[in-house]
């Protein structure tokens, strides 16, 4: 691990996080929530905000996809997305759903700064982000997609807009 320069839990701890929330919207599956978890310590996000029916840490799917990470990675629970988005209001969060709506701005296209805290929305492995709190978020961000399909799995889109979000800080 030394040679990996690996974190150890109070390292990563006392690490400066990205000023990035995760808010997980009724995912279906536990799998799901833990790979999130992961790519989430990966990149240094400050938190996960799990929402709705989302299974939350300690259970036993979680553990085993998040391998630690959610030991690592801080999170709340909330009932749902907008008591979530009403804390990252007051905590003043620009709030985005990653969501394929008519107004969406493509991924590549955000101009963040690397600094502003910024929370994104992923939503139920088939449904998505709900109307309604799409209503409540600041806009929407959409990853491109070439092929047939035009839909990811929740971990693959997360792990693909945490990076898009990271990249240019490391």
């Amino acid at each position: 691990m030394e040679e990996l320069g690996r974190k150890s839990v109070a390292e990563f701890r006392e690490s400066e996080k990205m000023p990035i929330i995760v808010v997980l919207e009724n995912i279906r599956s536990a799998y799901n929530v833990g790979s999130v978890f992961r790519t989430s310590d990966a990149f240094l996000v400050e938190a996960i905000y799990v929402t709705g029916y989302s299974a939350k840490p300690p259970h036993k799917e979680i553990k085993k996809t998040a391998l630690g990470a959610e030991e690592t990675v801080s999170w709340q629970h909330f009932a749902n997305a907008g008591a979530a988005i009403a804390t990252l209001r007051q905590d003043g969060y620009t709030i985005l759903a990653v969501e394929q709506v008519a107004q969406s701005r493509k991924l590549h296209q955000l101009q963040w700064d690397g600094h502003t805290k910024i929370a994104v929305v992923f939503g139920n492995e088939v449904s998505g982000v709900e109307q309604s709190t799409i209503a409540l978020c600041d806009g929407c961000l959409e990853i491109p997609q070439l092929g047939m399909k035009h839909s990811l799995n929740i971990a693959t889109a997360a792990g693909v807009v945490l990076w898009e979000l990271v990249r240019t800080r490391v």
